[in-house]
C-alpha cells in the first residue's frame, strides 16, 4: 500500500463509468475516492457524420483513433449500421488503410478486438501522431473522436497534404453529479484530478462560489493542465506518462515528495 495515499480524500472528475481503475487504485492505497463526474458520454446522433464514413471506408488510407471512447462508440456503430463486428473491420472488402492509436489503452481496445494497430506513438497526445505517421500527402484520413475534440491533430495533417475526415463518434456533455457528492465536496478535499479540458470546465462552472477547500490540483497531462491554469486554478500536479496509470503514479510521488507539496 502508498502509505502516503492513506485517508487522502481524493475527487474523481471523470463520467462515473469510467471512474472505476482510479477510484480502485485509490482504494488500495488507502484513499478515499470522491466520485463527482462532472460530464457524461453519449454516442453520436444515427444517420451522422461516423455513419455516412463507415459506409465509404474502403476511400480511407488511415483510420486514427484517440481514445477508447473513439473505439467504442465506432465499434457500435459499424454493427449498427453495417452488420460487421469490429474484428473484422481489416477484412472488410476493398478497406486496406492502417490504424492508428493514441495510448497503450487505446491500442488495447482495438487488440482486444483483433484489429492489428499500425502505428502507437510513444507519446500519448494527438500531435505525436504528427511525428510518427510519416508521408500523408494526397492520402485520406479518418479521425473518429469527441465532438469537441481539439483541432491540432487535423490541422497539422491538413497542413502535410492530407484529406482529413473529422467526425464525432461520441458527444461529451455536462453533468451534474447528485447532491450527495456535493456534500462530500462541501466536507473537504485533499486532491482534484482532472482526466481532460471538458472535465476542468465543468467541474469549475459547477463549484464557481462553492467552498471545497483548497485542495491539490492533479491533472493527467499538460493539455489539461493548461486549461486548468486558464481556468484559474493553480496545478500541482501532471502525470508524466498521459494515462489514469499514470495519473496515480503521479499522486503517488507528489505525497511522498513533502517539499513538491
Amino acid at each position: 500500500m502508498a502509505e502516503g495515499l492513506v485517508g487522502l480524500r481524493v475527487v474523481i472528475t471523470r463520467p462515473e463509468a469510467q471512474s472505476e481503475m482510479l477510484c480502485e487504485r485509490l482504494c488500495q492505497a488507502g484513499a478515499v475516492p470522491i466520485l463527482f463526474p462532472v460530464i457524461t458520454i453519449v454516442p453520436p446522433e444515427p444517420g451522422g457524420a461516423l455513419d455516412q464514413a463507415l459506409r465509404r471506408l474502403s476511400k480511407y488510407d488511415w483510420i486514427i483513433f484517440t481514445s477508447v471512447n473513439g473505439v467504442k462508440q465506432f465499434r457500435t456503430r459499424l454493427a449498427d449500421v453495417l452488420g460487421i463486428p469490429l474484428a473484422q473491420l481489416q477484412g472488410i472488402p476493398g478497406f486496406t488503410g492502417k490504424i492508428a492509436a493514441i495510448g497503450p489503452k487505446t491500442a488495447a481496445t482495438l487488440r482486444q478486438h483483433g484489429i492489428e494497430v499500425n502505428m502507437l506513438p510513444r507519446e500519448y497526445c494527438a500531435e505525436a501522431i504528427l511525428d510518427t505517421i510519416g508521408e500523408v500527402c494526397r492520402q485520406r484520413i479518418l479521425l473518429p473522436r469527441a465532438d469537441i475534440a481539439r483541432a491540432e491533430l487535423a490541422i497539422g495533417l491538413r497542413m502535410r497534404g492530407a484529406i482529413v475526415e473529422e467526425v464525432a463518434a461520441y458527444r461529451t456533455l455536462p453533468a451534474t453529479p447528485p447532491p450527495t457528492a456535493f456534500e462530500q465536496l462541501r466536507q473537504g478535499v485533499d486532491v482534484v484530478t482532472f482526466t481532460s479540458s471538458s472535465t476542468v470546465r465543468h467541474f469549475v462552472a459547477l463549484t464557481r462560489g462553492f467552498d471545497y477547500g483548497d485542495p491539490a490540483i492533479a491533472c493527467i497531462g499538460p493539455v489539461t493542465a493548461e486549461t486548468a491554469w486558464q481556468m484559474g486554478l493553480h496545478v500541482d500536479i501532471v502525470a508524466d506518462e498521459h494515462t489514469i496509470d499514470g495519473l496515480f503514479r503521479a499522486l503517488e510521488i507528489w505525497k511522498d515528495n513533502p517539499a513538491s507539496n
